[in-house]
């Protein structure tokens, strides 16, 4: 896929690894468990494309990325890496606070 292409957000998700399945990504979608630029996102059809910045709230931690890429399969986990770059938490990016 080229870099302006957009695809459904439960497809990118799968692509990306971050479920084990697209039924998985659907329902944590559906859950409102994920936000899109800030926006709460609960329909697994959304569209996103490189340059959203995607917010995934689950059991274990909250994670931010910014979508890099839209993937054309699930691929190996280092294909999937490149779909995608962590975005530091605020208070990191700000250093320790004197």
């Amino acid at each position: 896929m080229t870099a302006g292409e957009r695809q459904r957000i439960d497809k990118w998700l799968w692509f990306a690894r971050f479920t084990k399945s697209r039924t998985g990504a659907q329902r944590l979608v559906e859950a409102g468990a994920v936000r899109v630029n800030r926006e709460k996102v609960d329909q697994p059809s959304r569209l996103v494309g490189p340059g959203d910045v995607l917010t995934l709230v689950t059991p274990a931690a909250v994670r931010v990325v910014r979508i890099a890429a839209c993937g054309g399969r699930r691929g190996p986990a280092e294909e999937a890496r490149r779909l995608y770059e962590d975005v530091p938490a605020s208070g990191e990016a700000r250093g320790p606070a004197s």
